[in-house]
């Protein structure tokens, strides 16, 4: 086989889930926009609707329809990005629950499918999505009499606890939602672990799911392991890839693997990053490839079949900071090419 094996745990992304359901003072639902974080919606969810997870948020109406055809006609699924345009026979037939960002989605949704669920999104000072004060203010006597399912913001800075952020958007979501007789959610993983003042009545966990940070005591989800196509012998002097940007400096043995930048492993990584051969660093020689990337293990006695880029030696954090990214890019970025292995 010439792709590389990814290879996801679906126990683990049920345990985290658990976890960070022991840590919630509310409704843990479950975050699973961009195919699950790249690990696969419909099976991520199927198993999380099976551990107790009721609600599911996805970023557009469309990633919403495996999870359905997954988990059944009960649980909700909520879409982060609202009613837009077009979206209208998706959010009928798969009986979704838009999370109104707008006045114009807010006329949109209550014109098309008057009297079907929704939710409201409000702005707290992220300036990203979400309805600003003075917009809540004006329509909100309109909103509540028609029983949103949920008003939920989000948090900008949660994944640094310290940051003042955090309680100005928590104190702008108490003044904008107190007193209202609807469900509030403010919290994603990180807001879960700043504490429970920021948990409402339902908490979205996403990267936590799939064993990124700011969950630190996260459970791995995802390794990667892939297969050498060719093994030369470099002499001392030679150049290897693009640019002659690794020249050996001793006679050499080099492999080339199966994958690049585009299933994923982003070119930037390539300095700082090593593969693993039976638990033995090996450091890239050279640029990585769109589908190939070579290897030095001249110091490798007992070569495998695969080298593994991440597993136990090597988490989706380590490829990030050597990439000057966040896990969560690193884990939706991994490419269609690769054989997926789903355990657990």
């Amino acid at each position: 086989m010439g792709t590389g094996t990814l290879s996801i745990d679906l126990a683990a992304i049920a345990a985290n889930w658990s976890a960070l359901d022991r840590f919630s003072t509310a409704e843990t639902g479950a975050v699973v926009k961009a195919d699950a974080y790249g690990t696969g919606i419909g099976r991520a969810a199927r198993r999380l609707a099976q551990t107790g997870a009721r609600k599911f948020f996805v970023a557009v109406a469309e990633e919403a329809a495996d999870i359905r055809q997954a988990i059944g006609p009960d649980p909700e699924i909520y879409i982060l990005s609202g009613h837009m345009s077009g979206d209208t026979d998706m959010i009928a037939d798969l009986h979704l629950i838009p999370l109104l960002s707008s006045i114009d989605q807010m006329l949109r949704h209550f014109e098309a499918l008057p009297g079907t669920p929704f939710g409201i999104q409000l702005d707290t000072g992220m300036n990203r999505l979400g309805m600003e004060a003075g917009e809540w203010e004006a329509v909100k006597s309109l909103v509540l009499p028609q029983n949103p399912m949920l008003i939920m913001s989000h948090l900008a800075c949660a994944d640094d606890p310290s940051h003042p952020m955090n309680a100005q958007q928590l104190a702008a979501f108490i003044e904008m939602t107190d007193g209202i007789d609807a469900p509030r959610s403010l919290a994603a993983t990180g807001g879960i672990l700043l504490g429970p003042e920021y948990h409402f009545d339902v908490t979205r966990p996403g990267i936590g799911l799939y064993g990124g940070l700011p969950f630190a005591d996260a459970t791995p989800v995802v390794s990667l392991s892939l297969p050498i196509i060719q093994t030369r012998d470099v002499l001392a002097g030679e150049s290897v890839g693009y640019g002659n940007t690794w020249i050996a400096e001793r006679d050499s043995r080099i492999v080339t693997v199966s994958c690049g930048y585009a299933d994923g492993i982003l070119r930037v990584m390539g300095p700082k990053t090593h593969f693993f051969a039976n638990g033995t660093a090996v450091p890239v020689a050279g640029r990585i490839s769109m589908d190939s990337i070579c290897i030095d293990v001249t110091d490798v006695s007992d070569l495998p079949s695969a080298l593994e880029l991440l597993g136990p030696q090597q988490s989706i954090e380590t490829l990030a900071q050597n990439a000057g990214t966040i896990g969560y890019e690193i884990l939706t970025s991994l490419g269609a090419r690769y054989s997926r292995r789903y355990v657990g």
